[in-house]
């Protein structure tokens, strides 16, 4: 039997969005499609796994009717042999399933599947749920079939950068780009036994990526603890699945991380971590000022940051979940390196404690409904000692793949950037460390074009040369005049 390869599955999960076009909005896809995926595939598994203590047991007792032999509890209504004999209130019939699966597998499924609503006859009818059961019921999805055991999770995230594609503006709520992900997270370089945090996870590629790295790296990817927390349901509920999928474990809360942080420790403080890893969304305008004024874990020690502007509010979280020695890494949009105000307060305050460590400028157009050019923020609680009292500036807008919609950072792109910055150097019209004494002489401001020369040399012009060329230019052209002149008067004009 031929095993699914990544192409196929992909392309098997492209086409059931081709199902949904025009149905709903390109932005939902998403929700429906992970919700389907993620009911087929344990169906499979569930049935592999009877069949396997089944044969190497014959006690079917224990094989069928003993949910802790199994990785999730699939309950007869939420089994998929008994979805696809449905033709009519499919709708109701998959959240029933749903329902049922999240009760049976209460600590793994909690919320997740139920944030889906599948009965909802005017933009999903039977007709069309029906056409995506029948296509979602030829993929067979038993760890057998798999020609690679992480496939499901790498095909979950090519389907979760399609979608934010297909989304377009509202793409950028739940995903970043993957090349700025592994960018961020080479800079952070993640080790094993540390403990990684993104308090805006979204569908959770940062968190993925850090196992990535590990794995890349020959360490033992198992040997971290992954935490996030994500205010929107539906997206909280794809990086449970996200995760689930790849077979990474992390504590992932609900909720607003500005306004109820929900990763605390049992006495009710913040926790802390090695590695705090975000992308929060830009300038985010009703982050929870009114809030700020009375937070009880003394989180803006820095400044409040203005009621438009949530940037620094997020990184203001950040550094109060760091442990003494913890590093953050965190996408802002390049206003926030000299937006005065509070913000050039907040900077100041920063600045003067030496917890900033780099400011690397992206090219613009990257991320997802915005073309604005960002930059990543690097926070570091324990400087090297020869980096105490600097700050490393990378100018990185010129190195990019253009795109058609966006522009893409290439693994050359990355690679720069990332020995630069490991390296420390000081590399001509691209990057360098500079004193904090002359930052203070610029009053704080971090804008990169003020530390790193941009400017393109012009060329130097040969006067002389220029001089010959006119000369050799007017001699011609009186050559020309006279020739026009002797044609004029065989004419018969008078010149």
């Amino acid at each position: 039997m031929d095993k699914i390869t990544l192409e196929k599955l992909e392309a098997h999960l492209w086409e059931s969005a081709n199902i949904l076009r025009g149905s709903i909005d390109a932005s939902d896809y998403k929700n429906y499609i992970f919700g389907l995926l993620f009911l087929k595939r344990l169906s499979d598994v569930f049935d592999e796994e009877g069949e396997r203590i089944e044969k190497e047991t014959k006690d079917k007792e224990l094989a069928w009717k003993t949910p802790d032999e199994h990785e999730f509890d699939v309950p007869k209504k939420a089994h998929w042999n008994y979805i696809k004999t449905k033709t009519q209130n499919l709708g109701e019939i998959l959240n029933t399933a749903n329902e049922k699966l999240e009760e049976a597998n209460v600590e793994k499924l909690e919320g997740v599947l139920s944030t889906t609503d599948f009965n909802d006859k005017d933009r999903l009818p039977d007709e069309i749920l029906s056409k995506l059961i029948i296509h979602f019921s030829k993929l067979p999805l038993r760890n057998e079939n798999l020609s690679d055991p992480d496939i499901l999770g790498r095909a979950y995230e090519f389907l979760i950068a399609q979608f934010a594609d297909d989304a377009g503006k509202k793409g950028g709520e739940f995903y970043t780009p993957k090349e700025v992900v592994k960018l961020l997270v080479e800079i952070l370089d993640p080790q094993e036994k540390m403990r990684i945090c993104d308090p805006t996870c979204g569908s959770g590629g940062m968190l993925i990526q850090s196992v990535h790295h590990l794995k890349e790296n020959k360490q033992n990817w198992k040997n971290i603890s992954l935490y996030g927390q994500e205010r929107n349901m539906g997206t909280w509920a794809i990086c449970k699945m996200n995760m689930l999928l790849h077979g990474i474990p992390a504590k992932l809360e609900k909720g607003d991380t500005l306004r109820k942080p929900q990763l605390l420790t049992e006495n009710g403080k913040l926790m802390e971590f090695d590695i705090v890893i975000a992308n929060p969304p830009f300038s985010l305008k009703n982050w929870g000022y009114e809030e700020a004024q009375h937070d009880s874990y003394r989180r803006f020690r820095f400044g409040i940051p203005p009621k438009g502007y949530g940037d620094y509010a997020f990184v203001q979280h950040m550094i109060a979940t760091l442990n003494p020695k913890g590093r953050a890494g965190v996408v802002l949009p390049h206003g926030s390196l000299f937006r005065g105000g509070a913000e050039g307060k907040i900077r100041q305050g920063i600045l003067e404690e030496d917890l900033l460590e780099a400011v690397i400028g992206l090219p613009s157009n990257l991320f997802y409904g915005t073309g604005i050019p960002a930059c990543l923020f690097i926070i570091n609680k324990n400087k090297a000692k020869e980096n105490k009292g600097k700050v490393f500036f990378l100018y990185g807008a010129n190195d990019y793949l253009e795109g058609k919609n966006q522009n893409k950072l290439r693994e050359q792109d990355i690679k720069k950037i990332v020995d630069a910055y490991m390296g420390y150097k000081t590399i001509d019209k691209y990057c360098c460390p500079v004193a904090l004494d002359e930052i203070r002489s610029n009053d704080y401001n971090l804008n990169i074009a003020r530390y790193v020369d941009v400017t393109e040399e012009e060329e130097e012009i040969d006067v002389q040369n220029v001089i010959d060329e006119l000369k050799e230019l007017k001699k011609n052209r009186a050559k020309t005049e006279d020739k026009l002149n002797a044609y004029l008067k065989e004419l018969g004009y008078k010149i």
